[in-house]
């Protein structure tokens, strides 16, 4: 609330100019930022506040929005409510998350023929408090699936210059791997090396959720089978039990194109698994493959196989 006093200007009448409004929190996918991390070590944002208003007609000043950079692929969730605020899944895509509170307006908007003085001003409102959850899947072309040890990482370090962690245990693969694979005429796509799948993974058995949703974005799944160490291991069974914990996740998922492949076909009883997969697969009417990434046998099949399928209408 402010009234003119200026020398030869009498009778100034009001001169209370509005506030600024509060800045906003903005998410902002930044395709140079790979990680989460930095959310974890600062968990509260707050954007500037605006100026007063001030006398003279004089406005304040909005408050400059926070701009939060986080990876391509996160989604944003109200943590209480549960409820998707934003889907950050192209880069340079932005969200507003959290908005700023209103300006005060002066007591100048106030004037009227009858009321030529008022000496109040009205109050701006309160900027929003919220928390967030920031969830990150990844963006990939091909999601290799299968059983703890199926050689997913194996296959992907052969075929692009990712170096996973690969060894003789389950689950060595602790978080996802992506590789850039090349292709004829200058062409690529990404496969992502999800961890091992095992029954009860919907529910959270081992890796769980966090296998299968780093899955759901892919166009292409790569499901691998591998030969077992020794002959009559019923391969079918492992095929069916990583397809109903894809079904009981989520049905969306288990109907995504699909090819089947049957990894460590190095191996001498190879022959005799690869007919009963063949099988399996002609059942689903998808393609088989056999390849072998520690000798390289197939895998460049294999690669443009998923090539012209990732080329085809999605």
């Amino acid at each position: 609330m402010a009234f003119r006093r200026e020398k030869y200007v009498p009778r100034g009448g009001p001169s209370g100019g509005d506030g600024g409004r509060g800045g906003h929190v903005v998410l902002v996918a930044d395709g140079r930022k790979t990680t989460l991390l930095d959310q974890h070590y600062q968990r509260q944002y707050r954007a500037p506040g605006g100026e007063p208003g001030r006398g003279k007609d004089q406005y304040g000043h909005a408050g400059e929005d926070l701009r939060i950079p986080v990876p391509v692929g996160t989604i944003v969730r109200d943590a209480d409510t549960g409820e998707t605020i934003a889907d950050l899944a192209t880069d340079r895509a932005e969200a507003v998350v959290v908005r700023g509170g209103s300006g005060g307006q002066g007591n100048k908007h106030f004037a009227t023929p009858a009321r030529q003085a008022p000496r109040f001003a009205k109050p701006g409102r309160p900027g929003e408090q919220r928390r967030l959850r920031l969830e990150l899947k990844l963006l990939a072309d091909v999601g290799v699936i299968g059983l703890p040890n199926a050689g997913k990482s194996t296959l992907i370090a052969r075929v692009s210059r990712a170096r996973p962690k690969i060894a003789d245990y389950p689950f060595t693969t602790l978080v996802p791997n992506l590789g850039v694979v090349e292709l004829p005429e200058h062409r690529s796509f990404v496969m992502a090396d999800a961890p091992g799948l095992i029954a009860g993974a919907h529910e959270g058995a081992a890796l769980g959720h966090r296998f299968l949703k780093h899955v759901e974005r892919c166009a292409l799944l790569l499901h691998l089978v591998e030969v077992p160490l020794e002959p009559g291991h019923d391969v079918v069974a492992d095929l069916v039990a990583v397809e109903q914990e894809l079904q009981a996740f989520d049905p969306e998922l288990a109907a995504k194109p699909r090819l089947l492949a049957l990894s460590k076909a190095d191996l001498p009883h190879a022959p005799e698994v690869l007919a009963a997969l063949e099988a399996a697969a002609a059942e689903r009417g998808t393609s088989c493959h056999r390849i072998s990434a520690a000798t390289g046998e197939g895998v460049r099949a294999l690669v443009l196989s998923l090539g012209a399928r990732l080329a085809e209408p999605r």
